[in-house]
């Protein structure tokens, strides 16, 4: 296990890469196979950032016996939608930064492993990142912390050693409550509405000015005590 001095922990859609519409198309093609509509609205409250366990249960609650099946549909037709991804403006210079002053990189994603390490590839990240943590593989999804309790964990960071991207409600939610400072990637959601949600700060992209100041202030290359 990577024991790191200063850790930084990315959510995946939204965050490093932009895939909330082809997320919305897939499961608006889910939906209508079985003779349902999804708009934005819905897609907001009841899909961006839950767990698949959560949406189906939001979306189809009078199928239970089928959300499993349904949830792999959905991520079947969404892997099959990509094509090209393009990293977040700034990501690459982040993780440059990174692995120049050897702090961590942590995923930590509510989206299933397959989908994950296909757009990791499609980034050109997987072989950059340190851990990936899988909401669905643990106890816990987010909201709950638990998924970035675990990626600190693995790499043997602290929460106060360390930063989370997050780009939804219950991704920010879940980051400060493991204790971290948290950055919010402005997106679908209002900046209201993420602030809202606990937010430290609201940046366009990984190229904000205000990000690096924090992280010159922070100055991570300062030795654990």
């Amino acid at each position: 296990m990577r024991q790191a001095d200063f850790t930084l922990l990315f959510d995946l859609d939204g965050t490093l890469t932009d895939t909330d519409e082809l997320h919305f198309h897939a499961f608006r093609s889910l939906l209508a196979e079985h003779c349902r509509e999804l708009d934005h609205d819905s897609y907001l409250r009841h899909v961006h950032g839950s767990t698949n366990e959560a949406i189906m249960q939001a979306l189809l609650p009078d199928l239970p016996e089928r959300h499993q099946e349904l949830a792999e549909r959905k991520e079947k037709l969404f892997r099959a939608s990509i094509s090209q991804l393009r990293p977040t403006p700034g990501a690459l210079r982040l993780f440059d930064w990174a692995r120049a002053n050897g702090a961590a990189i942590a995923i930590v994603t509510n989206a299933p492993r397959a989908n994950a390490e296909l757009m990791l590839d499609g980034l050109g990240l997987a072989s950059r990142v340190d851990t990936l943590v899988i909401g669905d593989e643990l106890a816990y999804g987010k909201p709950h912390p638990l998924p970035y309790l675990a990626g600190l964990a693995r790499l043997g960071g602290r929460a106060e050693r360390a930063c989370a991207f997050e780009d939804s409600l219950s991704g920010i939610r879940a980051a400060k409550q493991a204790g971290l400072h948290t950055f919010a990637i402005a997106g679908m959601l209002p900046e209201a509405a993420l602030r809202e949600a606990g937010a430290d700060a609201v940046i366009a992209d990984f190229n904000a000015p205000e990000l690096w100041q924090w992280l010159e202030q922070a100055d991570i290359r300062a030795p654990q005590t």
